[in-house]
């Protein structure tokens, strides 16, 4: 019945700065941009993007005041994920583009794991898996 995670949601409130980050430093491919009219005149701007099979949806509703992401723990939507092959490449390949971990990396008997942030402040973890899970 259910097959896959389609897509995450991510609100930015500069989809521009958001969509090259996604796209130039991690890789993504923007499959589609969308423009869709809301109600008392408001806009929200989609930019749906795909890494090997997985979405992220930025949206940006134009208007809307700009909030911080998250900085502690909490109830809810903590982050995504992304498998790497190697995160030892994966983080010289971001420290070449500016991007520091800012947590991790830390080995855990089947995996190495650490995390970033995107340019809105949300984390995302990567994850470089050692061995088979049974």
């Amino acid at each position: 019945m259910f097959k896959k995670i389609d897509h995450v949601e991510i609100v930015t409130d500069e989809p521009a700065r958001s969509a090259a980050f996604y796209v130039e430093v991690l890789g993504f491919r923007e499959k589609l941009r969308q423009e869709v009219k809301l109600p008392a005149g408001a806009t929200l701007d989609i930019v749906y993007l795909d890494l090997g099979g997985t979405g992220i949806e930025l949206l940006h509703y134009r208007g809307m005041p700009k909030s911080a992401a998250p900085k502690a723990l909490q109830l809810g939507y903590r982050l995504m994920a992304l498998e790497v092959d190697d995160m030892e490449e994966a983080l010289e390949a971001l420290k070449k583009r500016g991007i520091a971990a800012s947590w991790g990396p830390r080995e855990i008997d089947t995996y190495v794991r650490a995390e970033i942030l995107d340019p809105d402040g949300y984390s995302i973890e990567l994850r470089e898996w050692k061995k088979p899970i049974r």
